[in-house]
């Protein structure tokens, strides 16, 4: 199972490496997550340069893709040859999901349409201006698609992933986990309260 988090020049630390931590809380044969990225490095808004673990082909081929937040998101749905790669993204084979501004992303892509979405506030002008509803709201999901607002609401996007493609289970653990000690269950609670409405009967 592999699950990529698409991170581009000037992408907030928040969005990717916390999605990226928690999801590495499952510990089973076969599940990956990645950060995949169009060059070898990328450098987040505040100077943190990480390497990339997949390209954006391989991303596409992934079981979920998460797509990132960044000072640059912009810039990315501008350029052509980057958006002609993330147009192989398909909820028809793979969970989708966007942190931010990476909901514009998926806006420009064509994936939201009569689907609303989650983002922040600063990205909230360019998300409506591309035909999508925003919630004011920290997470929402439909089907295969999901978006969050706001930097922390990645563990939410990382919780109903886990959820989606092992079991709500293991979403409660990887949270527990990460939670501050002495508030791990309102954190737990938290989540699952967020998270849960959208999952399929089967899953809650």
């Amino acid at each position: 199972m592999h699950i990529a988090i698409l991170t581009f020049d000037g992408y907030n630390e928040l969005d990717s490496l916390i999605a990226l931590g928690v999801l590495n809380r499952v510990r089973e044969p076969g599940w990956r997550v990645s950060i995949a990225s169009p060059a070898p490095r990328v450098r987040s808004m505040n100077g943190v340069t990480i390497e990339a673990m997949a390209d954006l082909e391989q991303a596409c081929d992934a079981d979920a893709v998460i797509v990132g937040s960044g000072a640059r998101t912009r810039e990315v749905v501008a350029d052509p040859a980057i958006m002609r790669v993330l147009g192989r993204l398909d909820p028809a084979r793979q969970l989708l999901a966007a942190q931010c501004s990476g909901t514009l992303v998926l806006a420009k892509l064509g994936l939201l349409t009569d689907v609303p979405a989650c983002t922040d506030l600063s990205t909230k002008p360019w998300v409506v201006a591309a035909g999508v509803e925003v919630l004011d709201q920290p997470f929402f999901a439909r089907g295969p698609l999901a978006t969050a607002g706001g930097c922390l609401a990645s563990a939410y996007l990382a919780t109903w992933t886990i959820a989606r493609l092992h079991s709500l289970a293991a979403a409660e653990e990887a949270m527990h986990y990460v939670a501050p000690v002495g508030e791990k269950a309102e954190y737990v609670a938290q989540a699952m309260r967020n998270v849960t409405p959208y999952l399929a009967p089967a899953l809650k």
